[in-house]
Formats: structure tokens, sequence, C-alpha cells
């Protein structure tokens, strides 16, 4: 018995490394070619991320649009520009090209991390699938040539998950403490993503209703959080006075009060106030005089923002198609539109791993409604929105499925009935 199934599942076994690996090859080639054959924009924020990081390299100043220390962004991604910089010898080479392509690396160690979250969640069909879609996702392969936080983040949104399931799994301190080292490590590079862990374990304590458990796990990931954070929050209380766990920047709440970005709707007066102080006002007179306006606003309005186009990175030229157009636009659209029906499918059985998914992707959603909407902000929920996806439609047509071949197989035991007692 034992050398049959090892004969039988020996080949199968070998195909399906084979296909791993093709489609790895195929990942790897698209985002090469990519970088070497497209001229790359270089975004604002990428100009400003260059001023600070040679600033924090040549007078030791960390500090975003100002010349005096501040905390407006967090460290993760400046320090790993600062790194590049210091090893390329950025002072007589160009440090972007090589950020890009030690952001491919990330970007394929990404993609195994989602082919693992997948496969943990899901089986082996369902990851080999979200495998193939996020090895050809346009965004995926375009964000590499942006110097911003966009590949860095999801590389450590997926290492926390992965690290945090398996915290859920094996229940030992150890991992937990992990997982919130690997959370510190996105809150450092994303800072809004700190909201997750209490929901995330929120959501475990309703799996598995057993308090001192989730408590003694959610207390190592929090304590592996805050080693990771520590030096930042001391360090701006030594600097800066003040204690800032992680970012003080204002400007993405504050622009996400006008509707449509529409900047000049004249709705307060800004002179000589804050941004925050003009942001509370325009909330407050929005949702009281113009309450549909800002309702529309703060709801179906942003989410049109987030989700109705790919991530672009930062742009470049000509444009690189890695599907046949218009396949890649109905990629990203088709994921979007199913999700809804994706999402509804998993809280059928909410009491799995897979439901975690569906709960990041809620929270961060709604989080992200607080601020400017951008089409970046959809880019590290792409990855979740393919599980997702691929788990609910395999699941749908093996439904199918099944209920097709009990139909057929009903007809054919009705049929030979029929035969055997010779009715017509």
């Amino acid at each position: 018995m034992y050398t049959i199934t090892s004969k039988w599942f020996a080949p199968k076994k070998t195909l399906l490394i084979t296909i791993f690996v093709l489609i790895f090859a195929l990942a790897a080639y698209v985002r090469l070619d990519f970088l070497l054959s497209v001229t790359h924009k270089v975004s604002h924020d990428t100009l400003n991320y260059d001023i600070m990081v040679r600033q924090l390299l040549e007078k030791g100043i960390y500090a975003y649009k100002d010349t005096q220390p501040n905390a407006q962004v967090t460290p993760g991604y400046p320090l790993f520009m600062a790194a590049i910089y210091k090893l390329v010898d950025y002072q007589h080479h160009d440090p972007f090209p090589y950020i890009r392509y030690i952001q491919v690396l990330i970007s394929l160690v990404t993609l195994w991390l989602i082919y693992s979250v997948a496969r943990k969640l899901s089986g082996r069909t369902v990851s080999m699938i979200v495998l193939l879609i996020s090895s050809v996702y346009p965004p995926f392969i375009w964000s590499n040539g942006a110097v911003l936080t966009e590949t860095l983040a999801c590389f450590f949104l997926m290492l926390y998950i992965r690290l945090q399931l398996e915290a859920f799994e094996r229940r030992t301190r150890t991992l937990a403490l992990l997982s919130g080292a690997a959370m510190g490590l996105l809150v450092l590079t994303r800072p809004e993503f700190l909201i997750l862990i209490a929901p995330v374990y929120g959501l475990y304590w309703l799996w598995k209703k057993e308090f001192r458990l989730t408590l003694k796990l959610l207390l190592f990931t929090c304590i592996g959080t805050g080693i990771v954070l520590a030096p930042w929050v001391i360090r701006n209380m030594v600097t800066l006075h003040e204690v800032v766990i992680a970012s003080t920047q204002v400007n993405p709440f504050a622009a996400g009060t006008y509707p449509d970005k529409n900047y000049n709707d004249g709705l307060v007066d800004r002179h000589g106030k804050t941004q925050m102080e003009v942001a509370k006002e325009r909330l407050k007179i929005g949702f009281t005089q113009h309450t549909w306006q800002f309702v529309k606003w703060y709801t179906v309005g942003k989410l049109k923002y987030i989700y109705s186009n790919m991530y672009f990175g930062s742009g470049h030229s000509p444009l690189y198609r890695v599907l046949p157009s218009p396949l890649g636009s109905l990629l990203h659209v088709a994921l979007v539109w199913f999700c809804p029906v994706a999402l509804a499918a998993s809280l059928r059985k909410w009491k799995q791993p897979l439901t975690l998914m569906t709960l990041i992707v809620a929270v961060m959603t709604v989080t992200r409604l607080a601020f400017v909407p951008e089409f970046r902000y959809n880019y590290t929920a792409m990855p979740l929105i393919i599980m997702l996806d691929a788990a609910a439609g395999i699941a749908i047509l093996r439904w199918a499925w099944q209920k097709w071949t009990r139909s057929s197989n009903s007809r054919k035991g009705a049929v030979t009935y029929a035969e055997s007692t010779g009715k017509s």
C-alpha cells in the first residue's frame, strides 16, 4: 500500500514543484524586465525622502520636510533607504536603481509569504491560484519601481500575518513575540496598521473562548511590538520631549475632510489655524450642515477612490503592460467586485483562520476612510483580497460540481431503476 501511494504521489508532487518554480521564474522575469525596460518617474514624496535621508546621513538630523528634528514620518522606510545609500556610496552613485532591485527581491519573498499564508488557510489548489495571480497582478510589479513604502510594508504585513497564524496554531509565547516584532516593523513602515492588534485578538478570543490563553498571546505580541518600537519612542521623548508612538503627520487626515478632493471649497476659514483645527471644524460643519455630502464622501466616495483603480507606483514610461490590454484592468476590477461575495462567503463559517483576512481587510478599509483616499491604499489589501476571492471561487466551483454530479447520478439511478423494472 505504501509503495502504490508513493508511486502515485511522487509524479504529482514533482508536477506541483515544477509549476511552482515556473510561476516564480515568471514573477522574477516580469519584475526585472519592468525595471530594465522603462524610464521610472520620481514622485514628490520620493524627493522628500531623498532630502530627508541625505540630511540624516550628512548632518545626523532626522526630519521630514524640515531641518529641525521631527516625527512626521516613521523611520522604517527612511532607514531602509539610508542603509542602501551607505552601501552603494550615494555621493558617487544613484541609489534609486539599487533600491528598486532590492525591492524586487523583497517582492519575491513577499510572493512566497502570500503563497504560504494561502496554503495554510485554504490548501494547495487555492494557494497555487493565488500565487499565479499575485505573480502577474500589475501593481505588484509596478510598485518595485517606486521608491516608496508599499513594497516593504506589504512584506512586513504578510510576515506578520504568517507569524500570527502560526502563533494562534501553536499557542507559544515565542511565536507571539515574533508576530509582535513583525507588527512593530510594519508600524515603523506604515503606522496605520498598529490598530490591527486589538481586533485580531478579539476575533481569536471569539474563536476559542479561552480568556487566559488569548491574554497571554496578546501580552507577548504587545511585548514584541513594544521592543521594536521602543528606540523610536525613546528618541521622540528625548529629542522632541513628547511621547510619539507612530508619527505626528496630520496632513492625510486633514486632506481627507475635503469631499471629492476639492481643496478650495471655502467651507471654513483656514487663516491662522493648524491643520488639525481646520480638520475638526470642517468635520463639525460638514456633518451638521452638509450631512449627505459628507456621509457619501466618507463611505462610497472614498471607497471608490481607494479601490476603483490599480496602484501605478510612481509612474513610468512607456507603460509596462504586464498583461495584454485590457486584461490587467479587468483583473483588478474582477478581484475588487468579487470581494464582497468572498467576504460574505468567509463569514458563513467564521470560526476559521480565513476570516482573519476578512477582518484585516475590513478594519484597514474602515481606518483609511478617515484619511485622504489614494489608489495606493488598496495595494496592501490586494494580497488578502486575492486569497479571499480564490478561496471563495474554488468553494463555489466545488459546490456547483458536487451538485451537478449528484444530480447526474440521480438521473442515472432513475434510468437504471426504470430499465430494471421495464418502465419507459
